[in-house]
């Protein structure tokens, strides 16, 4: 009896440590998988906080395909100008692509007024939940939050860049009866009648206002300036003979250069402008005149991150879509993709360069 109650007490203690061997086994594979949702793909398919590192990657493989946004409403993109100029005409180059890419309708609203004010302060205020874009437009937006006048609502913090797409100089032109055939021509007349030679922009703090400001300035010169909410506006102006000369973007009046009832005298950039392809810019006929405007697309701050993620692919795809960039060039516009760590150093350097000349534009606003 006592040694069958040994060997039952033998056999319950190989059985118990088989048990704990077991036991202390089965977590080995864990080890082995954990390193899964690190994994440069899966950190960039999900949106889950950082915190949640020990998920299974069960769960981590469930919540990928749902980080990418998937508006289940149509979205809208905001223009701070009046339908029919460029920023206009770029927006509605820009939506059907978009529309592709994020498979639903893509809206343009205009929210024209104050040099863009109102629609900037539309945008910052839109709730964040990427069904309202803005399109971003420097530096017109950099004149109204620098300017300490005007208290605007929004600053550069109340946007997100997603990234840019086009890169433009401003240009000028005469209707073609006009008596001025070159910029030297306009620029004389101008000497000699100072402050008398009507010169259309489009809205205060726009970059055509810059451009009349620092031609001005660059010549010696003094215009009688006209603001408009539009390139149309403008044009519109100048055809009628309201306005003597225009500043308007190189989409604004091509259809009419191309027709032969605009004259272009110049433009302020040193690089050729290929669909004015017999006019010099500025610095080449000795007058240092070079801002660009840049447009791209931004959604107001505290918009998810996916959604922003989402978008950057979007406009990546779009700016290298052959279909696109016909389309734009069809327009006049002049195509520059800068994606978004670009676009935000390039929005520094536009700080840095509308800074200095802020003084002169408030100082000529009126």
């Amino acid at each position: 009896m006592k040694r069958t109650l040994l060997s039952l007490a033998a056999l319950l203690t190989a059985a118990s440590l088989v048990v704990a061997g077991c036991s202390q086994s089965s977590p080995a594979p864990a080890p082995t998988k954990a390193p899964e949702p690190t994994k440069p793909a899966a950190a960039q398919a999900t949106s889950a906080p950082a915190a949640q590192p020990t998920s299974a990657p069960a769960a981590q493989a469930t919540s990928a395909p749902q980080a990418r946004w998937k508006p289940d409403r149509p979205v809208s993109i905001i223009v701070a100008w009046a339908a029919g100029g460029t920023n206009d005409i770029a927006a509605r180059v820009l939506a059907p692509f978009l529309e592709k890419e994020l498979g639903t309708s893509v809206q343009v609203v205009n929210k024209a007024g104050a040099g863009g004010q109102v629609g900037f302060t539309e945008i910052a205020q839109s709730k964040p939940d990427g069904l309202t874009l803005g399109l971003m437009v420097l530096p017109p937006a950099i004149n109204v939050y620098m300017n300490p006048e005007v208290k605007p609502q929004f600053n550069r913090d109340s946007f997100i860049p997603i990234s840019a797409f086009a890169l433009e100089p401003m240009i000028v032109g005469v209707r073609s009866d006009s008596p001025y055939k070159t910029g030297k021509d306009l620029i004389e007349a101008a000497k000699a009648n100072p402050e008398k030679i009507r010169f259309a922009s489009t809205g205060i703090s726009a970059t055509t206002h810059m451009q009349v400001l620092a031609l001005q300035k660059a010549a010696g010169v003094r215009f009688a300036r006209v603001q408009f909410d539009g390139d149309s506006q403008a044009v519109t102006a100048l055809l009628g003979g309201h306005v003597d000369v225009a500043s308007v973007s190189p989409a604004g009046m091509l259809s009419q250069y191309k027709a032969g009832s605009i004259r272009v005298l110049g433009y302020c950039s040193k690089d050729q402008l290929k669909f004015y392809p017999d006019v010099k810019g500025w610095p080449l006929q000795g007058y240092d005149v070079d801002i660009p405007v840049s447009r791209g697309i931004v959604v107001p701050k505290g918009t998810p991150q996916n959604v922003v993620d989402t978008l950057k692919v979007a406009m990546e795809k779009i700016s290298a879509n052959p279909d696109f960039n016909k389309k734009a060039e069809e327009a006049g516009l002049v195509t520059r993709y800068m994606d978004q760590a670009t676009y935000i150093k390039h929005w520094d350097q536009m700080d840095a360069m509308v800074k200095p000349l802020l003084p002169d534009l408030l100082a000529t606003a009126q």
